[in-house]
């Protein structure tokens, strides 16, 4: 619904070994955790392992597999979430291609079959990385 706005300009961070960018519901309304389907997180073409995925929401951080019956933490559309995994990536001035899809569940939307509606987006950023510390 909202793709150009899921990857939040100038966030990408990295400690070298891990690196992280914040990221936007690409939704108009909040959905819990559990409707979080699918992650995926590349810089420069370099694709983040999947176990090593990390998401970050209301000051705290899940592997994706956590989410899937998590029905208590939110992620509303003001708030800025963070994904993370194993990207190692040097810091400079130099411009890096940041890519993110999002594939998410909308419970209160059903289509044919009575399947739930599932969104895909992606969006794609470019941005200087800066040194941070990033939850493993």
């Amino acid at each position: 619904m909202i793709p150009d706005r899921i990857i939040e300009q100038d966030t990408l961070t990295t400690d070298g070994v891990r690196s992280a960018v914040e990221v936007r519901i690409p939704w108009y309304r909040a959905l819990p955790g559990s409707c979080i389907s699918e992650v995926s997180f590349a810089v420069d073409g370099v694709q983040a392992p999947v176990e090593s995925l990390r998401w970050t929401m209301n000051g705290r951080t899940f592997r994706l597999a956590d989410l899937v019956d998590d029905t208590d933490q939110w992620w509303f559309p003001l708030d800025s979430a963070i994904v993370s995994g194993d990207i190692p990536l040097a810091t400079g001035s130099d411009e890096h291609r940041v890519d993110v899809e999002l594939k998410l569940y909308i419970p209160y939307i059903i289509i044919d079959g009575g399947q739930v509606l599932r969104i895909e987006e992606h969006d794609t950023k470019t941005m200087p990385a800066t040194t941070k510390e990033v939850a493993a």
